[in-house]
């Protein structure tokens, strides 16, 4: 720091404490508003893509639902073309439909069987991962 004497009273270097330190003061408002502003627009960005991937996710459910219907269509049209009832057509329909669902629900079923956070809980607690977590499970 350099004497007080090197900076006159009228100097342009010559400023005091609280002046400076309203100017810190200031500058940190400043930048505080341009991180909320930053965060807000990053915000709204990110809801706007999680709009737009949720309606075309619904689109594509829309889609796979409607090829799955004309298959199943097709299906009984070939059941009828092939000598079979309406009722028995039909009846095959609703029991591929159901088949269907009881596979995906058995698919589904693996996704419950980890707890939600059940790494982080047994993190905290210090315990030790279970045997074979170390493997990949996806692969």
């Amino acid at each position: 720091m350099q004497p007080a004497a090197a900076f006159p009273a009228g100097a342009p270097g010559a400023r005091s404490l609280s002046a400076l330190a309203a100017l810190l003061l200031q500058h940190t408002r400043t930048l505080a508003a341009d991180y909320a502003l930053l965060a807000v627009l990053d915000a709204r960005h990110a809801a706007i893509t999680l709009a737009w991937l949720l309606s075309a996710g619904l689109v594509v459910a829309v889609l796979v639902v409607t090829a799955w219907l004309a298959l199943v269509t097709g299906a009984i049209v070939w059941l009828l073309g092939s000598g079979a009832s309406w009722p028995a057509a039909l009846g095959a329909a609703a029991l591929l439909n159901v088949v269907a669902a009881v596979a995906l629900a058995l698919w589904m079923r693996g996704f419950f069987k980890p707890l939600p956070f059940a790494a982080t809980l047994r993190q905290l607690k210090g315990d030790p991962p279970p045997a074979g977590a170390t493997e990949n499970r996806d692969a």
